[in-house]
């Protein structure tokens, strides 16, 4: 039997997204822009997979289960694909974390758990169209925290893949990247490599019983 695929689609644009800002918990809102990226997505997605998904999954935070809604994707939240917890790095740029630290800093390879406590405060942040945002503080999660949590999405969708079942997962950047990297058997720090920008999406599949990337960003 041939197997199905994944298809991994991240949410559309937020402020937050534009600014550099590191969006891992905090409740961000849609822009404008993206709302209309979420449907212009669906659309996409449609046209090159226009039967039914077996299973659709989605972040519970705002701005996926929004970009679902939109694209017109009847989804369960599953918390597991929340974004990384990015602890004390929420809401800060890699710029101004670089800048306390006195050195550059990668999310990646350094974790936010070197984020210098500083610029860990509890916030709330009015956005540019006058929204405001509470920014509620953790400790983080280390990569492989969070690469845990994308194995489970993995393990818990692979026997409807291998039965040919075709699976749509709505959520963020560095979660869906951990995903892919869940898939295909790459160690978690890899998916520094793979970039995927607002709306867009990647699709997983099987090449003679290899998981692979089948294609990515489109």
């Amino acid at each position: 039997m041939k197997a199905g695929n994944v298809y991994l689609l991240r949410h559309g644009q937020t402020y937050w997204a534009m600014s550099g800002q590191h969006t891992g918990r905090t409740d961000v809102p849609l822009t404008e822009t993206g709302e209309l990226q979420a449907r212009e997505a669906g659309e996409r997605v449609r046209a090159a997979h226009p039967e039914a998904f077996s299973r659709i999954l989605c972040s519970p935070l705002r701005r996926a289960s929004e970009t679902a809604s939109l694209a017109g994707f009847d989804a369960t939240p599953c918390d597991d694909l929340m974004e990384w917890d990015y602890g004390r790095a929420e809401g800060r740029t890699r710029g101004q974390i670089g800048e306390a630290l006195g050195r550059p800093w990668n999310l990646w390879l350094d974790g936010p758990q070197v984020v210098p406590a500083s610029l860990g405060e509890e916030r709330v942040e009015t956005l540019p169209d006058g929204q405001r945002v509470a920014v509620h503080l953790t400790d983080g999660e280390t990569l492989d925290e969070a690469f845990g949590r994308a194995r489970r999405v993995v393990d818990g969708i692979r026997d409807d893949v291998y039965a040919g079942k075709d699976v749509l997962l709505v959520a963020h950047s560095h979660i869906l990247r951990l995903v892919a990297m869940a898939w295909v058997d790459m160690p978690p720090a890899e998916g520094r490599k793979f970039e995927l920008g607002t709306a867009r999406y990647v699709v997983l599949g099987d090449h003679k019983g290899q998981p692979v990337i089948e294609h990515w960003g489109a």
